[in-house]
Formats: C-alpha cells, structure tokens, sequence
C-alpha cells in the first residue's frame, strides 16, 4: 500500500491522504459471501446509548471472513485482494480446489495466484494456517486462536504480527503486538505471515466529514460544558478538570483500573504489555 496525497482545492483536502489501493484486483465483492449489517447507532436493545459518539455512516454489507481455516489438506488459490470496508486490512477471496470459495485476511507478500492451505501437514509459509507447536521459534503469526477450533481472535488488524518466542508442554509462548507475552495452548491454529496494509496507521482523515462517513459523530469536551452537565464544566474563562479528570457520570477516567480480577486467563500471561 502506498499513500497519496490530496490537492488543496479546499481546506477539507488540505493536508489529507488516501490510499492508493494499488494491491485491490477487484471491486465486487463475492456475493455468496455477504451478509446485511444493521447499524445500532451505540444503543442496546431498549433503545438507550450505551456506546456515545456512534451512529450515520455509509451503509456496508458485511463479508464473512474464514477465521477458522478448518478445511486440513485442501488447497486453496487466491483469485482476488479486495477492499473490506468493516476492517483496515485486505481481505482476499479464495477457491479452495473442492469448489469452495472463503474470505481470509490478507498478508504481506500474498498475491493472486499463490497456493494456500491449512492442518498440521501445511509447510511453513506466508497465509498458511498451523497449529502453533508445528511453528517454528521467531515465525510472526497472525490470526491466532486462544481456545482451539473456535476461531482466530487475536492479531487481526492491518500491519500487526504476533511472534512465536518459546514452547514447553502444552502451551506456547506468543509475544503479542501490544508487547504482552501470553502462553497459548499449542493446538491453537495460527496464520503465517504479516498482515498487509501496514501504512493504514499513517493516514490523515483530513476533515470532519470522513470520519462521519465511518459512523463516529462528534465528541464535546467536558470542560465546555455546564457544572450541570459535566464535573470539568463551569468556572470563568478556560478551566481545567479542578482535581482529578472524570467521566460525566464521576468515574475516574485516567489510572483508574477496570479489568475484572480472577479471570481464567490471567495466569497464562507471562508478561503484561509495555507500559506508555
């Protein structure tokens, strides 16, 4: 992915950038392999926000990606790379040699034409799927599984790897993007490779708009508003918080810790991620 700049004919365009989408092949989708996605605008099933600062957006259909990689032994040939709209990664389509056809992410170094395939007996290259003991140490993966045949549900966004550091007895030892080192069962599948599209984090979205057309309306500071309506509002003139920052309900809003204690997981980290 390169990035190109726009011309200032405005200042909307002034200073912003888009992609190139040099790596699409193709802007149909494959239509057996999409579904309806209906907006909820932030609110839950009684009608009440629950997540601020979402609803509008440019309509999207969404597209079934294979996270699993359960088809062992069947060959796969990638046919297209094509935009997805829900994600900042490339998705590429598929046909598997049983007529099948399936989405999955795309990683770099992965081009149309290129052989794909899954299980244990799959050798150890870029977009094939194995378990993590057949890895070898020092392999970036990606797509990886914490509970095995449920599907990959770490490492999945553009530019990010995960890297397998070391194995003992039944688990493996996976230095995630955050820094985090966790150990993972070791019959949990893993993708090969780099996930593409890695300067989608150098971006600009230039004007309000855009990020409007992405379903994110705007955020008010608390320290414009009313005593009434935020801890930070009131005071003359500009004014901060006074006291430690909160979130309008009175919560702490910075250090103040959230993760629920005694999960199942937290004996299998290792390390916690790096502190910024």
């Amino acid at each position: 992915m390169a990035i190109r700049k726009i011309n200032p004919t405005s200042p909307g365009q002034r200073g912003m950038t888009k992609s190139d989408y040099q790596e699409i092949t193709t802007s149909t989708p494959e239509k057996s392999l999409l579904k309806s996605l209906n907006k909820k605008a932030g609110r839950n099933n009684t009608g009440r926000i629950t997540c601020r600062h979402k609803g509008g957006g440019v309509k999207r259909t969404y597209r079934v990606i294979d996270f699993k990689r359960e088809k062992f032994g069947v060959s796969a040939e990638v046919k297209t790379i094509e935009y997805d709209p829900n994600r900042n990664v490339r998705i590429s389509l598929c046909f598997y040699a049983d007529g099948e056809k399936r989405y999955i992410l795309t990683p770099e170094g992965l081009n149309v034409g290129d052989k794909i395939v899954s299980g244990p007996e799959a050798p150890v290259q870029t977009g094939n799927a194995l378990p993590l003991e057949l890895i070898p140490l020092g392999t970036f993966v990606h797509n990886i599984e914490m509970t095995p045949g449920r599907g990959g549900i770490l490492v999945r966004a553009a530019g990010n790897s995960a890297q397998v550091m070391a194995k003992e007895g039944n688990y493996v030892t996976v230095k995630l993007p955050s820094g985090e080192m966790r150990m993972i069962r070791k019959e949990c599948l893993a993708t090969i490779g780099v996930l593409g599209n890695a300067e989608f984090k150098n971006l600009s979205i230039g004007k309000a708009g855009r990020k409007r057309y992405m379903g994110i309306r705007p955020t008010v500071r608390g320290v414009t508003m009313n005593p009434c309506d935020h801890p930070h509002g009131g005071g003359e003139g500009k004014t901060g918080p006074g006291g430690n920052p909160k979130t309008p309900w009175g919560k702490p809003a910075l250090g103040y810790k959230t993760r629920k204690k005694g999960k199942a997981s937290d004996k299998l980290i290792v390390r916690r991620r790096n502190k910024k």
